[in-house]
């Protein structure tokens, strides 16, 4: 989980200018052991730099200088599979589809299923786009909520837990947004799932030095500019890669600071997936609120023949009650093996 220990390397400043290396770069070489009066093990010889010959790194354009666009290239989370997994895929990929760089808030009161829906929506990553990397990054998270993540995701797994300081969850976080920007200066296309913004928002709250500014529920005027910088991060980009950033924000935990948080991110993503906790406890799965849930210029992503069908959808669920449109939706869902299939039986119908 990127904590500094004995183990770390020592990387000259040559090294550093000659190949054009930045905070979050991963590199391959050879070591050698620590002479008398050293502390470290150095790097003597670099073999790549993020999996590619260190000659690329020196002609990269940095991230802060590349493109951004909106998302044109869907994530499809559908497979070809049955159970209760895949029918949350499915309703995602017609309610909030998610594209390559797309920054997306999963917005969840206490027991809705956010955790669940964070391991489907990595096992439908993993499983359809083996290429892209995929970036768990939990903070201030249960320790064994933690062990149960690492052990049925794939992908890679950074987390911290709440009896760690709020300086730990700072550096974590910085840590894998600064490797996820160097992937994509590589042209990678990379996903990082984020549980949650919320409390990561707390930590920086924590951390920052005071500004004299107070919001509403604590939070300082200036705690909130670096979350953002990391959530905003999330782009596509028209050089080549992209960076994918789906996050959770907490709401109704009876913490005013909470609210503020997500009231401040609520305009910066541009997908929702709204999480609603009467749904979960009349045991609808997923406990997805149909109405509320969306993804802005979705017209990007989906094929203009099924984006008809599914504004005739959003029509007919628009005028149900929030938990009458959920059954109906996962019930039609379900009766089908496929959204083709799903969308055929719309028009016979």
């Amino acid at each position: 989980s990127y904590l500094a220990s004995t183990d770390d390397i020592y990387v000259s400043p040559s090294q550093i200018r000659r190949f054009n290396l930045h905070t979050g770069d991963s590199i391959d070489g050879e070591i050698r052991t620590p002479k008398d009066g050293e502390r470290y093990f150095a790097l003597v010889k670099v073999d790549k730099v993020n999996s590619e010959p260190p000659e690329a790194s020196k002609h990269k354009i940095l991230f802060e200088n590349l493109t951004p666009l909106h998302p044109d290239e869907i994530l499809k989370l559908e497979r070809d599979m049955k159970g209760e997994e895949n029918i949350t895929s499915r309703i995602i990929d017609i309610i909030a589809p998610i594209g390559k760089g797309q920054r997306g808030l999963i917005v969840s009161p206490p027991k809705a299923g956010k955790t669940v829906l964070m391991q489907q929506l990595a096992h439908a990553i993993i499983a359809n786009y083996p290429e892209c990397v995929l970036i768990v990054l939990l903070i201030d998270e249960r320790p064994e909520e933690v062990t149960e993540m690492t052990r049925t995701v794939r992908g890679e797994v950074v987390a911290s837990t709440f009896d760690e300081p709020a300086s730990r969850h700072v550096q974590v976080a910085e840590m894998v947004i600064e490797k996820a920007k160097r992937l994509v200066e590589h042209k990678k296309d990379v996903v990082i799932l984020l549980d949650s913004i919320t409390r990561l928002a707390r930590a920086y709250n924590t951390v920052v030095p005071a500004s004299g500014k107070v919001l509403t529920g604590g939070v300082d005027a200036n705690a909130l500019q670096r979350p953002k910088r990391f959530f905003g991060a999330a782009r596509n980009i028209e050089e080549g890669g992209s960076l994918t950033i789906l996050a959770t924000a907490l709401i109704d935990t009876g913490s005013r600071m909470d609210d503020v948080i997500y009231e401040e991110f609520k305009g910066t993503g541009n997908m929702e997936i709204h999480l609603d906790r009467r749904m979960y406890e009349k045991r609808i799965f997923p406990a997805i609120n149909v109405n509320r849930s969306g993804t802005r210029r979705e017209e990007l992503l989906i094929k203009p023949e099924i984006l008809q069908k599914v504004w005739v959808l959003r029509k007919l669920l628009y005028p149900m009650d929030d938990l009458e449109a959920a059954e109906f939706l996962v019930d039609k869902i379900r009766g089908t093996k496929s959204n083709g299939d799903f969308f055929d039986s719309m028009r016979r119908q």
